[in-house]
């Protein structure tokens, strides 16, 4: 499923979580954050911290759903103790993973699966949120090149699973006759997407397409995940932005 090992996602987890603190450390409560104008900055520190416990339920519960909170319903504290509440928030879902029996399953968006999705889940979901806090408070934003490789990865492995589109229906819109979307990032192997009339599907190893996006890999991470806009597209550009109007989740 993952090309890191657990303990990789366990650090990803802590050093996005870390990251994330660190870029919303003085911040104003009341910011708008301006890459999900919904939300204000706490209740984006919300969303974080009460995403990682609700991970943590759901592993612990192993084959049930839990209802998906509401960061407005979370209870975050004071903006100095935010910082504790979302290391602790990160360790009991590192906890949960660790004490689950082996072998087990835990609900998710793509079936069954091993408790070890949502560390991954949430660390990849914490590394696209510590952008947004970034871009709230005007921080430095840091991610290493396999963290975000891991990123991109993910979230083309969830768009093609058929369960998905059964979770987000939009995604029933990727189905298409061949067309081919490529990633290309700098200094390392690049990632192919193609429509197919079942769903997408996609490789490792190959980036060319009808359109191809190219970049630093952290780059292509957020140009992915709907943050920035791309630098260096060639082909198809339409193509490029059906797929990333129907790949929000």
């Amino acid at each position: 499923m993952s090309a890191l090992h657990a303990a990789r996602l366990v650090e990803a987890l802590r050093e996005q979580t870390a990251g994330f603190s660190r870029a919303v450390a003085g911040g104003d409560p009341e910011a708008k954050v301006p890459t999900c104008p919904e939300w204000r900055l706490s209740e984006l520190v919300g969303h974080i911290g009460q995403a990682h416990r609700w991970a943590a339920g759901l592993v612990r519960l192993k084959g049930a759903p839990l209802p998906v909170p509401d960061p407005r319903e979370a209870v975050p504290g004071e903006p100095g103790a935010w910082e504790e509440w979302l290391r602790a928030g990160a360790e009991e879902l590192i906890a949960a993973v660790g004490e689950a029996e082996e072998g087990s399953q835990v609900w998710s968006v793509v079936g069954p699966m091993p408790p070890v999705f949502w560390l991954r889940r949430m660390f990849c979901d914490t590394a696209v949120h510590h952008y947004d806090a970034a871009a709230t408070t005007g921080a430095a934003y840091e991610i290493s090149g396999d963290l975000a490789a891991e990123v991109l990865t993910e979230g083309m492995q969830i768009v093609a699973t058929p369960e998905a589109a059964a979770f987000l229906p939009r995604l029933a819109e990727l189905r298409g006759g061949g067309e081919r979307l490529g990633v290309r990032p700098d200094g390392m192997a690049g990632w192919l997407v193609t429509r197919t009339p079942e769903g997408p599907r996609w490789e490792r190893g190959r980036s060319d397409g009808d359109v191809v996006v190219s970049g630093p890999v952290d780059e292509c991470m957020l140009v992915f995940a709907r943050r920035i806009p791309p630098r260096d597209v060639s082909g198809d550009r339409a193509l490029l932005d059906h797929w990333l109007a129907h790949t929000a989740f």
